[in-house]
């Protein structure tokens, strides 16, 4: 089967390698999309320390299951289905007591991070059928691949608190920021705005409905001010100590911020922001099983704005030039999908 490799920090190859032997428990899948995360571009140049050479990457996708293990039936799932996959994967023993916080089991793994399992960057993936989720009829095969980054988004959502009623600020209109805008804007959120230095990121994201900020045209809080001044909750999708200093500022006083961005390692922040304005700051990292079959049904539920958050979809072989494009900075406003399915009607 293809593979994608990183066979050096700054360079994927195109790889033949065996398909995977499926064990008792587990599906095989064959697989049609897989998206290239932010957290792909970090391991494809080094510089999270999050990847390792050699590694087949890859770990929000979509495709159809090929096959079970020796003698398995898994409930609900079927020869032929549409899925996608939670990519956290946790022993056995730890299923209960972690229940509905998978996140937090100290003895997970998360496929396309775990450099001992090939992941979704290939032509085909072996996955445990507890992970395994099969796609609402009629969707998109796909907008299966937008699942895991909507599965982040909404558990930084609810980390944060929102229920419905408050002003939200999005601090980042990449894609993690747009699936942000995509669950505010299905849960009915009133009032969202974001801001993003990107043209073709705003030009997007206006057309989600959302009014969108300019930083880097002037002052973020005096921007805001223009808006109804400072929100009840800001999700920084950025992750640096400028993204976070602006979300602090733009917060109430006694609000939310959420850091959910992985711009930088390290960050300084201005302690006063916190305790003397008493806003509490909350991290978000992946999502719970159940954020991850509720992310499903919210894509499903709407396929026009999830549509639009792809903005192109290309061969396996194409994928080191996109990824070399991607890290140097390469404008594309939304989701690049790579396509394994063998399929002519998905070129975009």
């Amino acid at each position: 089967m293809r593979t994608l490799v990183l066979e050096e920090f700054g360079r994927m190859a195109l790889a033949d390698r065996p398909i995977p032997d499926v064990a008792n428990g587990d599906v095989l899948i064959r697989v049609a999309f897989t998206g290239i995360c932010g957290s792909d571009i970090h391991g494809y140049t080094g510089h999270n320390g999050r990847r390792a050479v050699g590694q087949v990457m890859g770990h929000e996708s979509s495709g159809t299951i090929e096959g079970f293990g020796p003698g398995d039936q898994p409930h609900g799932l079927t020869i032929g289905d549409a899925v996608t996959f939670n990519p956290v994967v946790l022993p056995v023993e730890d299923r209960v007591e972690f229940a509905d916080r998978e996140q937090h089991s100290p003895r997970k793994s998360v496929i396309g991070v775990d450099p001992t399992r090939n992941a979704s960057f290939a032509d085909y993936i072996v996955v445990p059928a507890v992970n395994v989720l099969r796609l609402a009829d009629g969707m998109p095969v796909e907008h299966g691949a937008l699942v895991e980054p909507t599965a982040v988004a909404l558990h930084a959502i609810r980390r944060a608190g929102v229920i419905g009623h408050e002003r939200v600020l999005v601090i980042g209109g990449g894609p993690i920021g747009q699936s942000v805008v995509l669950v505010l804007r299905a849960l009915g959120v009133p009032e969202v705005y974001v801001s993003e230095i990107s043209p073709g990121r705003r030009s997007l994201i206006e057309g989600m409905g959302v009014p969108v900020i300019d930083p880097s045209a002037g002052d973020l809080v005096e921007a805001l001010g223009r808006h109804g001044g400072p929100v009840d909750v800001t999700i920084d999708a950025v992750g640096s100590s400028r993204s976070l200093a602006d979300a602090l500022a733009c917060t109430v006083l006694g609000g939310t911020v959420c850091l959910v961005g992985m711009g930088e390692p390290q960050v300084r922040l201005d302690a006063f922001q916190i305790s003397t304005a008493e806003r509490t700051l909350v991290g978000s990292f992946t999502y719970s099983a159940r954020d991850f079959a509720d992310a499903a049904e919210l894509v499903a539920d709407n396929p026009v704005t999830a549509a639009s958050l792809i903005s192109r979809v290309i061969e396996p072989e194409s994928a080191d030039e996109a990824f070399m494009n991607l890290a140097n900075g390469d404008e594309i406003p939304g989701k690049v999908l790579v396509a394994f399915a063998q399929s002519a009607e998905y070129a975009k």
